[in-house]
């Protein structure tokens, strides 16, 4: 069976077993526990010692925390990625076994920082590193001590990159002889 939060693929098989895991906890704790890995995938930190106390009832082991949390950022992220709506979300995690109550609570936190999830995802996916900057040079060179005639010129191209990630800025050279830099430039 296909479903919208996963891509219209099928559910992957480890989350399909962390949702009789996720059913052990109420549905109270199964919103306050969505809170959390929402605040992570923002990029604040999961308060461990909170989610210790959330799952306690439950009697979740370490193992079992961690892949509550697991799951939970993928049923969220990929919900986000996909602009699925609360309800097909619902849904789909109803028919996956997930009470009725832990999908209504889970969605609710998903439909309130729907927004913030999306944009968190956007800024963070494919971020390349960007040319700010461009220095060159043309030698034409007509001989060297191996080759005593030459007479083709090198394009020496020193690019100045932006991490987007890092923010740092770092230079690249390199060099091309002339046949290579017309393919770099025309891309022929």
């Amino acid at each position: 069976m296909r479903f919208k939060f996963c891509g219209d693929l099928d559910c992957p098989d480890w989350v399909l077993a962390e949702i009789a895991t996720l059913s052990k906890i109420t549905s109270v704790k199964m919103k306050l526990l969505c809170n959390q890995v929402i605040a992570d995938l923002l990029g604040k930190p999961i308060d461990y010692n909170k989610v210790s106390k959330l799952t306690a009832d439950a009697k979740y082991e370490i193992g079992d925390i961690k892949a509550s949390i697991a799951c939970l950022s993928f049923i969220l992220s990929s919900a986000a990625k996909y602009s699925v709506s609360s309800e097909s979300l619902s849904n789909e995690l109803q028919q996956l076994g997930l009470p009725k109550e832990h999908s209504t609570s889970l969605c609710k936190s998903y439909e309130d920082s729907i927004g913030m999830l999306r944009e968190e995802l956007a800024r963070r996916s494919l971020t390349l590193p960007s040319v700010v900057g461009l220095e060159w040079r043309v030698d034409y060179v007509l001989s060297s001590s191996h080759v005593k005639e030459i007479y083709e010129p090198y394009v020496h191209l020193r690019l100045k990159i932006n991490d987007p990630d890092t923010g740092l800025t770092e230079y690249l050279p390199f060099t091309l002889t002339a046949n290579k830099f017309k393919v770099f430039h025309h891309g022929k």
